[in-house]
């Protein structure tokens, strides 16, 4: 039986680049070992292991001097999210700077690009695009209505009970501000778009999509976080809705599944109905529809 000696701690079962190989001291001779693989120029990675998402990105950025994880891949690791046929792709992308070559790897699909301080952040030791930057980056490829639902989640209110911060991720000032300083960038008009229609208050991409399927339908524009008392910061809100109407709707994901939730969504359902609201409660079914059947619920309900 062929016996290998260990790697150092830092190494054991992940990817690692030769540089962190030196630094830790091992030996030419121990990379050729059967237990380790190329993972691309410059890479070892254990063999017959499936790397995460997040160990790909680690490593490739950091056998890649003066590069960054951005675009879809940044997008995944700050938790912006995706549409479910860019999710899937395997590929990690990585940029540079515009006066550094592009990155030609197998497995990245490389970006140049004009980057001003502060639009790089460290990510778990993993340098990776703002999530303001990753928005803008992304709105060249992204449809417009999912231009506009991402840029939601970056200015929504964070809920103090659910996340660990208190700040939205970017105010529409701020996004102004970097389209401007971003004027040759592809999609660069299509942010701007986005921006004119993007709102405070909705928790959800599904959210977003219901907004402007609505209004495409030709309904007043909702009220977003839709409080039964507005008086009261404590009183039942629905996701949207009309006030004049006494119309609630209210988009259940899945993270409604849980009993706590359950409850809390039992409680607001009741105060809505025995206040004499018309309300309705959709879910990814009514999604699946491009929301047409619940509109038209809602309109005669108007």
């Amino acid at each position: 039986m062929v016996r290998y000696t260990s790697l150092p701690e830092g190494l054991q079962n992940r990817p690692f680049t030769v540089y962190e190989s030196r630094i830790q001291g091992v030996s030419r001779k121990r990379l050729r070992a059967k237990d380790l693989g190329t993972g691309g120029r410059l890479i070892y990675v254990p063999k017959e292991r499936e790397l995460e998402l997040v160990e790909r990105a680690r490593v490739l950025a950091a056998a890649t001097p003066g590069a960054w994880v951005s675009h879809a891949t940044a997008a995944l690791l700050t938790g912006l999210g995706l549409p479910p046929w860019m999710a899937e792709e395997e590929t990690i992308h990585l940029s540079k700077p515009h006066h550094l070559p592009r990155v030609r790897r197998t497995g990245v699909t490389g970006h140049r690009v004009r980057v001003i301080q502060g639009e790089v952040m460290d990510v778990g030791g993993i340098p990776v695009s703002v999530r303001p930057r990753t928005w803008l980056d992304l709105a060249r490829t992204l449809p417009l209505p999912y231009v506009i639902a991402m840029g939601d989640q970056l200015i929504r209110r964070p809920r103090q009970a659910f996340e660990s911060r208190i700040e939205p991720y970017a105010y529409p000032s701020g996004l102004q501000l970097l389209i401007r300083q971003h004027p040759n960038l592809q999609g660069v008009e299509k942010a701007r778009l986005a921006l004119e229609e993007m709102r405070v208050g909705a928790d959800s991409y599904p959210e977003t999509f219901l907004r402007l399927a609505m209004i495409d339908a030709g309904l007043p524009e909702p009220e977003l976080q839709l409080r039964l008392n507005p008086a009261d910061p404590m009183s039942p809100a629905a996701d949207l809705g009309y006030r004049r109407f006494r119309i609630a709707v209210q988009y259940d994901g899945a993270h409604h599944l849980t009993r706590q939730q359950q409850s809390r969504d039992n409680r607001r359902d009741e105060a809505f109905l025995s206040a004499g609201w018309s309300y309705f409660k959709l879910n990814a079914d009514d999604l699946a529809d491009g929301f047409a059947g619940a509109i038209g619920r809602i309109k005669r309900a108007a």
